[in-house]
């Protein structure tokens, strides 16, 4: 088995949120971290309410509002399956510290939030690829209008999104493995 293979082992297994604007690869690269710290993943897309998959899917950017039930309801799935497995991953945008804030005090268990930055246009491109997703690329603006980057006191993990994913996960395992 390579090491890109074996499950990275750590004293307690981490909670990990992969966070960023639609299009930076969340999904993907969280379940690659999953399968790499041999935890289960979960997608906050599959928390939100229909009204909120509804709006995003006519091109209607998401209020603060409609962003509460969904994080609380993905901060449950969250503590849920880390009280059961002892570690999990999710990708969320979890765009605004507020955002983070409520899914941290909704976990209660440490959090890693961990930030795939990518440029605009290379994000687009992404977007316009992919098929069947109910973000449409017109609100990918919207989305980097409303990400606060976090400074170094929140202690986010930021990793560039301009590799392999596999390299992105390398970077993300040596940056979390760092941290006490």
């Amino acid at each position: 088995m390579s090491t890109a293979e074996s499950p990275v082992r750590f004293e307690r297994r981490p909670i990990v949120i992969v966070m960023g604007v639609s299009g930076s690869g969340k999904s993907t690269v969280g379940e690659a971290l999953a399968e790499r710290l041999g935890v289960p993943f979960l997608d906050a897309d599959d928390f939100h309410p229909k009204a909120n998959v509804e709006k995003m899917s006519n091109g209607i950017p998401l209020t603060d509002v409609d962003r509460w039930p969904w994080l609380d309801s993905l901060s449950q799935g969250i503590r849920d399956e880390a009280a059961d497995s002892g570690g999990v991953v999710a990708a969320c945008s979890a765009l605004k510290l507020i955002y983070r804030d409520r899914l941290r005090e909704g976990v209660r268990f440490p959090l890693t939030f961990a930030l795939l930055d990518g440029n605009r246009d290379q994000i687009l491109r992404r977007m316009e690829a992919r098929k069947d997703h109910h973000m449409p690329a017109s609100l990918l603006d919207s989305q980097l209008a409303d990400l606060e980057r976090p400074d170094a006191h929140e202690g986010v993990v930021t990793v560039t999104i301009d590799d392999a994913v596999e390299h992105i996960v390398d970077h993300l395992l040596a940056k979390i493995t760092m941290r006490p």
